[in-house]
């Protein structure tokens, strides 16, 4: 019996003394002679530090961040809610199927409305269709006013000021607001010639109108997208700036939408007329005009109908299996218009700061965003560990563990420990912008321990990807300990 239970001793501090092996080989890494590194992997069946380096170093940890906001919308909304967008008309309709009035397109934060992954390909705006066959089923044949689009009870706050410039204005930082639709995206259409001649801007989907576009894109050699859209939030104009494939019929390049708010007004418009409906005032947005709508209610407003977006559940999975930025902002301020029916990204915040903070230590803890890319954001090994350890302990587990990309099976860890001892044993969110690397997430060892794990490296002097192989190593020896 002593031998067995020496047996058991020895093979417990050989595990554990692998990973630190790894974890100190990764550390002592030539690359990483200038980096920051914060890492910490628990058994979260009895709390234990298995190895740790540098764990309370707050760092920016990019798109783990997500880890958070995903979390946070599980425990205060649940995996079956869903935003909603509500139709009213104020006024009256009249026995010709005239509306004397307005009609209100009144924003719940819905992200998933005509979004990409929850469309056919080309099929995103489809849903303008049923908006309007809704509208004629009310009696409605023509709209004396205009139709209104009211983001308002999600504030305009844009962009977080912590974001940089080089990424606003492209896809990935599209703002969350009242009303979101076609992932408030614009698609910049180009044509391009031989190397070294400039690209030609051919236009966009949707179609803004005012807008203006500097291009300074050149054609090149390069083998996909490399240029960056300049260009604030509600701004008409926009630069871009880098290079395309040459010799290029048609290159599509996705640009954040300026305004999704009138733009929503002005595509489901586009829709009524198609359909025979004339809107005599146009589309409107209401943050361009405030003043002279202020002082609205829509207890005096007639509600038509109501469109639910998808659930938590399936927002949350594309959350962190694609890292969608729009999304986790969403679902935070989701949570903040559910609880204090004040959705600024502000108070969003506050409502995750007060609640983490009555479940894990939130000390040193510092965000700026909900999707991570604010370089001001500063979460430790330790945070992240607590974090994942909390919701190992709650009934939304399996929920949140569902959304996580599995190593070397699927979304941004697919090709993570491929053909390893990790593969299909660590399910981990994933981290990345420049000088940043992150994994954070849950590894299911050989053995049988429930481990969670959280690594941030900043500042080391080697490509992400070569960054990553050296991780998978730290990853491997978990998944055997």
């Amino acid at each position: 019996m002593r031998f067995l239970f020496a047996l058991l001793i020895c093979q417990i501090s050989w595990s554990q003394g692998s990973v630190e092996q790894a974890l100190n080989a990764f550390v002592s890494d030539p690359v990483n002679h200038h980096s920051k590194i914060s890492f910490q992997a628990v058994d979260m069946e009895t709390g234990e530090s298995i190895a740790a380096y540098h764990p309370t170093q707050t760092l920016p940890p990019a798109s783990t961040t997500k880890l958070f906001s995903t979390a946070l919308a599980f425990e205060l909304l649940g995996p079956t809610y869903r935003m909603n967008t509500r139709i009213y008309c104020d006024g009256f309709i009249d026995k010709d199927s005239v509306l004397h009035g307005n009609v209100w397109i009144r924003g719940g934060g819905d992200i998933s409305l005509g979004s990409k992954f929850f469309s056919f390909e080309n099929q995103e705006l489809s849903f303008l269709q049923v908006w309007t066959d809704s509208l004629k089923q009310k009696g409605i044949k023509f709209v004396e006013g205009a139709i209104i689009a009211d983001a308002s009870d999600f504030g305009y706050e844009g962009t977080p000021d912590s974001w940089g410039e080089g990424d606003v204005g492209n896809y990935y930082g599209a703002f969350a607001g009242g009303l979101n639709f076609y992932d408030n995206t614009v698609k910049l259409k180009f044509k391009t010639g031989p190397n070294g001649s400039k690209a030609n801007y051919l236009g966009m989907f949707p179609e803004v109108p005012g807008f203006q576009m500097d291009n300074m894109v050149v054609a090149s050699g390069v083998g996909g997208d490399e240029t960056i859209v300049y260009g604030d939030a509600f701004e008409l104009h926009r630069s871009i700036k880098g290079q395309l494939p040459s010799n290029q019929s048609l290159f599509i390049v996705k640009g954040s939408m300026p305004d999704p708010e009138l733009q929503l007004a002005i595509e489901w418009q586009k829709v009524l007329l198609l359909n025979g409906i004339q809107v005599e005032d146009g589309a409107k947005g209401f943050r361009l005009h405030q003043q002279e709508l202020h002082g609205h209610q829509y207890d005096n407003k007639t509600l038509l109908f109501t469109v639910f977006g998808k659930t938590v559940q399936e927002i949350a999975n594309w959350t962190n299996l694609k890292s969608v930025n729009l999304f986790a902002d969403g679902l935070l301020q989701a949570v903040a218009y559910q609880k204090v029916g004040k959705a600024s990204m502000e108070s969003a915040l506050q409502v995750e700061k007060e609640y983490w903070s009555r479940h894990i230590s939130t000390d040193g803890l510092i965000m700026h965003d909900g999707c991570g890319l604010s370089r001001s954001n500063a979460i430790s090994a330790s945070h992240f560990c607590s974090l994942l350890t909390y919701m190992y302990q709650t009934t939304h587990y399996q929920n949140y563990k569902s959304t996580l990309p599995v190593a070397g099976v699927s979304g941004t860890a697919k090709y993570l420990c491929k053909g390893e001892a990790g593969e299909g044993r660590v399910f981990a969110k994933s981290g990345s912008m420049k000088g940043v690397k992150s994994y954070a997430g849950y590894v299911e060892s050989t053995t049988g321990k429930k481990i969670a794990f959280s690594i941030t490296v900043n500042d080391f002097s080697c490509t992400g990807n070569q960054l990553s192989v050296k991780i998978e190593k730290v990853l491997n020896a978990l998944a055997t300990y």
